[in-house]
């Protein structure tokens, strides 16, 4: 169904959310990368992870909690391989983080074909898959996941959430097969804690069997939500608990009092953890393509087959961030719904900062 929306000046955006950011004591530079985060996830659409949920979830378990600390320095700890570093971020803004640990990825990789890190001691940075997008803009094969904020997530076969939404993303470089990059990235739940929040927000109901109430019935009522379902069941849970094990393998605390600073006890853990890894393509090019293809045109051989006899109606990940991409870039602004347009002046309220008017923006109807 046909929806409008506000055409928000990306500079006008962008000064609301450093603003907010540096408003609760972050550095300059940390909320110029916040912003710059927030307005590349609304550019693609992902409005469960804008700049309203990014300040909300600092307001709940970062700078207003114990999980994040403005202007925290990252630590790089020891590592035996040159291609694994590993970092503490003491509790360093998310996207911050993940920009820094996704550049030296990538720096590696370009040393030594593939790089890794992990960071310990992280507080979450979002939409894993802007990350990703940004390394396969640059020509990298990149993947990444962490362990969410909260344990909000019901394993398969159980009754109280022990897990976190718990990402996965994985980012082609496939402009030159496809037009934009492949991206492939999921909350392991039905739906993220975001998208209950959005729903929420805008009057609107939960897909079936995403939500369970605080009975364990399942609910598609946003504000009975209380805990999330994995997809696919027994996958979603695999998947989901994947970030876990490896975030046990980092250092990571508990999932149950995770960001539940009032259940850390002395000498436990309350903070997520990321893990970033990029592949330069030519560290995986076996050469031996068929019908004399190079590598690129052996991607788009692979995609149109994947996409012919008759599936040419299927979609690709990262096509419908592509065309919200195409739908902005035409706007010229971010696009906002009137519900957050009202968000982001209960931000603009608290940092102190001019208030909004919907009437002096533009409209679109997508």
């Amino acid at each position: 169904m046909p929806e409008q929306f506000f055409i928000v000046p990306e500079s006008q955006h962008n000064a609301l959310i450093a603003a907010a950011y540096q408003h609760r004591g972050f550095h300059a530079d940390e909320a110029a990368e916040g912003a710059r985060f927030c307005a590349e996830a609304s550019r693609h659409g992902i409005r469960t992870h804008n700049g309203i949920k990014a300040l909300h979830l600092d307001h709940l378990f970062g700078s207003g909690s114990k999980g994040c600390v403005p202007g925290a320095q990252i630590e790089e700890k020891p590592s035996r391989f040159a291609a694994a570093k590993i970092w503490n971020a003491n509790k360093k803004l998310g996207q911050s983080t993940a920009y820094r640990a996704m550049a030296e990825a990538i720096r590696l990789a370009d040393q030594y074909g593939v790089g890794t890190v992990s960071v310990d001691n992280a507080f979450h940075y979002l939409w894993g898959g802007g990350y990703v997008m940004d390394a396969a803009q640059k020509g990298y094969i990149a993947y990444t996941n962490c362990t969410a904020a909260l344990a909000e997530v019901v394993p398969f076969g159980g009754k109280f959430p022990t897990l976190g939404t718990n990402p996965h993303s994985w980012g082609f470089p496939t402009t030159a097969a496809v037009g934009y990059p492949i991206v492939i990235d999921w909350a392991t739940s039905v739906v993220a804690m975001g998208r209950v929040q959005q729903l929420k927000r805008e009057g609107k109901p939960l897909p079936p069997l995403a939500a369970v109430d605080k009975d364990g019935n399942p609910t598609t009522d946003p504000n009975l939500a209380t805990s999330l379902l994995p997809f696919g069941a027994h996958k979603g849970y695999g998947l989901s608990l994947i970030n876990e094990i490896v975030g046990g393998f980092i250092g990571g605390s508990l999932p149950t009092i995770r960001n539940r600073w009032d259940q850390v006890g002395a000498g436990d853990k309350g903070t997520c953890v990321f893990f970033f890894q990029v592949i330069h393509p030519d560290a995986i090019n076996a050469g031996a393509f068929a019908q004399g293809r190079n590598q690129q045109q052996n991607v788009k051989a692979v995609i149109d087959d994947v996409l012919g006899h008759g599936n040419e109606k299927s979609m690709l990940p990262g096509q419908l961030e592509a065309t919200w991409a195409a739908h902005t870039a035409k706007a010229g602004g971010l696009l906002f719904s009137a519900a957050e347009v009202a968000a982001f002046n209960e931000l603009a309220a608290e940092a102190q900062q001019p208030l909004w008017q919907a009437g002096a923006f533009k409209t679109v109807t997508i």
